[in-house]
């Protein structure tokens, strides 16, 4: 039930209506018999600085920032956490007592997912990261912070860019730039996540290898796309003998972070993946 002391937590976007969000949230609130509702908000480029003030006005407890708003957000907000400051992207805005706190919970949904979903207690001493966009900053920051992690081969098809993405985290020294055309060296590594839109619908026959020779049984194939849930990057990797993981637990937990920063209490993580499977059934994805 509604009422007056019940607490609104959404999202913002441009486009928003695919969103599963508010189905994750929701179903972990319900489960929980937290006071709060989490609702999609339409928020195009020009009307951000007023949804922002909006936040404030009508004392909305917290925000998911989502396309294309994670970087220009940062300029509204009061403080910015250090992991969003190096990521250069806020996903998670925390509204405490006015002031708008502003986080970035996809580098923690990454690494939960490939331990929790992926089996991977530790990460192996050499990873290969595909792409180098938006979501590769938030995945090279992690793979950086895990001590584990001795080299990351990063490719992506314009080069240039994931030197200076490199450069940017400070990966001298443990990460290897090439492209995404040749890709040898995969061979060798026991990761690979593929943070490119290669493979998302409507683009399903689509994989970001041309040649997927250097797949091998001793490798855990992570792709951050979840629609389709089976891309065909891991049909390539279950050729090969190799285990694969989709994007979904990645979307889960980092979602279960941001719920963390709001309401001070873990959620159900099953009951969030449960609820945008379901999304994605009625949805035909």
């Amino acid at each position: 039930m509604i009422s007056g002391t019940t607490q609104v937590l959404g999202v913002i976007g441009d486009p928003i209506a695919h969103t599963s969000s508010p189905a994750m949230h929701n179903a972990a609130l319900a489960a929980l018999g937290l006071d709060f509702l989490y609702s999609p908000f339409h928020v195009e480029p020009a009307a951000l600085p007023q949804a922002l003030a909006g936040m404030r006005a009508l004392e909305i407890a917290g925000l998911n920032v989502t396309v294309p708003h994670k970087q220009a957000v940062m300029e509204y907000l009061d403080e910015i956490s250090e992991e969003a400051r190096v990521i250069g992207a806020v996903n998670t805005i925390c509204n405490c007592d006015g002031r708008l706190l502003g986080y970035n919970t996809d580098a923690f949904g990454i690494i939960q997912s490939l331990r929790v979903d992926g089996g991977m207690e530790e990460l192996p001493p050499r990873v290969a990261l595909l792409g180098a966009g938006g979501a590769a900053r938030a995945i090279l920051y992690a793979l950086l912070a895990q001590e584990e992690v001795e080299e990351i081969l990063l490719l992506n098809r314009t080069v240039d860019k994931a030197e200076t993405l490199a450069d940017d985290l400070g990966g001298e020294g443990r990460v290897v730039v090439g492209s995404l055309a040749e890709v040898g060296g995969i061979e060798e590594i026991g990761l690979l996540i593929n943070s490119t839109a290669l493979g998302m619908h409507p683009h399903e026959e689509t994989s970001p290898l041309e040649d997927p020779a250097c797949l091998h049984e001793r490798m855990l194939v992570a792709d951050i796309v979840y629609n389709p849930l089976q891309t065909l990057l891991m049909r390539q990797a279950e050729d090969a003998g190799a285990r694969s993981i989709n994007g979904l637990g990645m979307l889960a937990w980092q979602g279960a972070r941001s719920f963390e920063i709001w309401t001070g209490v873990q959620p159900p993580v099953m009951a969030m993946v449960d609820a945008a499977l379901e999304q994605f059934e009625r949805a035909g994805a």
